[in-house]
């Protein structure tokens, strides 16, 4: 059987997109093709991933540039046709400013730069990029931002809320949401989030660093997994 390709996008600024690559790689049968920013040739790519970083220095404000680039142009395209995308921390954002996910994202409630283990809360399991999760699951996945405050009008949460769009919520160890347990003072304890369509996911925390047990925890391989198995 042939590989499936999955296009991991590189921005200049982006840093997180070879530890996307590495975790990409290391599902039998898929391949990870890496689609440069300037190019309009998604490589026959069966999901794309915008991977972490800082895309084009994250000038004016996070993935407000890269939004204008020519892989961008095809990507907001395809994932209109139903592609599947995948948007972390700075990919997120890349997707907010895109309009291909509701909402905005801030800096931090603190103002601060924050990389450190945090948990999240699985609130919809029933999603391409969830289903191997349960519902009320807590994963244990790090956070490096500083600009990861979500935040959107009263009726755009609500909006998500009715339709299941809210992916994740930070919470504590037990699964608990306060705004102790809130790093950055996203609207909700909101991590992540999809379309309604349900083909975009745009989260903060990183899965990628949560994909082997040697970093600490394997709790973000299944996202992976989840997509993969749908391809």
């Amino acid at each position: 059987m042939a590989d499936i390709s999955v296009g991991v996008v590189v921005f200049p600024g982006s840093n997180c997109d070879h530890d996307t690559m590495h975790a990409v790689s290391s599902f039998e049968g898929v391949r990870p093709v890496m689609l440069w920013h300037g190019s309009h040739d998604l490589q026959g790519a069966r999901a794309i991933i915008l991977p972490g970083g800082f895309s084009y220095g994250d000038y004016l404000r996070a993935g407000s540039i890269a939004r204008f680039s020519p892989i961008m142009q095809e990507i907001v395209e395809a994932a209109g046709k139903g592609l599947p995308v995948l948007g972390i921390c700075n990919g997120f954002q890349v997707l907010l400013e895109s309009g291909l996910l509701e909402g905005a994202l801030s800096k931090n409630r603190d103002k601060k730069f924050l990389c450190r283990d945090t948990f999240i809360r699985t609130e919809n399991s029933s999603t391409m990029f969830t289903k191997l999760y349960a519902k009320g699951e807590v994963l244990s996945i790090p956070i490096a931002h500083g600009e990861g405050n979500y935040f959107a009008p009263a009726e755009v949460i609500e909006s998500l809320e009715e339709h299941g769009q809210v992916a994740f919520r930070y919470c504590d160890r037990e699964g608990r949401v306060s705004d102790e347990s809130n790093p950055n003072g996203s609207v909700s304890s909101i991590a992540g989030i999809t379309n309604r369509r349900g083909n975009v996911l745009g989260l903060m925390p990183h899965p990628e660093r949560a994909s082997e047990q040697l970093l600490g925890s394997e709790d973000g391989r299944r996202m992976f997994e989840s997509l993969f198995s749908q391809l």
